[in-house]
């Protein structure tokens, strides 16, 4: 059993720039879709990914803050152990402009022409709760406060 703690995690997911963050629909399906973080992933065990304010996300967590996040690291037998990791959390949904510059990277103009600028820009935070992961042959899970 491994034993990483939240630091060791946020490091990790860090390096990995694409998580899948799945909310419910209203509906009660599971949508899920592939968000950028940018590396902006707190020891807190926050991390925060920029959508439109009329993007199915943002409605889906108006109605439900109970969200998931998948991430996937490096895998295969040239590039060694592969790491894993599900979090489960609650999010925020956040519109002020100085929180967008706080975690606006210059990555994102692609996205966004207008930078944080942009009309209904809304920056979701994602608080984890658990974290659960694979590290090689390694597993373990933490609870974050």
């Amino acid at each position: 059993m491994a034993n990483l703690t939240l630091k060791d995690l946020a490091s990790k997911l860090k390096g990995i720039d694409i998580a899948f963050l799945a909310t419910k629909t209203d509906n009660g399906e599971i949508a899920s879709r592939p968000m950028s973080n940018n590396g902006d992933v707190e020891y807190e065990g926050d991390s925060y990914y920029f959508t439109y304010e009329q993007s199915r996300i943002v409605s889906d967590i108006r109605r439900d803050k109970t969200v998931t996040l998948s991430f996937t690291g490096k895998s295969g037998i040239v590039s060694g152990p592969s790491f894993y990791a599900s979090v489960q959390g609650k999010a925020e949904l956040i519109t002020d402009k100085a929180a967008f510059e706080a975690h606006w990277t210059k990555d994102l103009d692609v996205w966004f022409e207008k930078g944080v600028d942009t009309p209904g820009l809304t920056l979701v935070k994602v608080h984890a709760l658990r974290i659960t992961y694979w590290d090689g042959s390694e597993q373990g899970a933490i609870s974050v406060p």
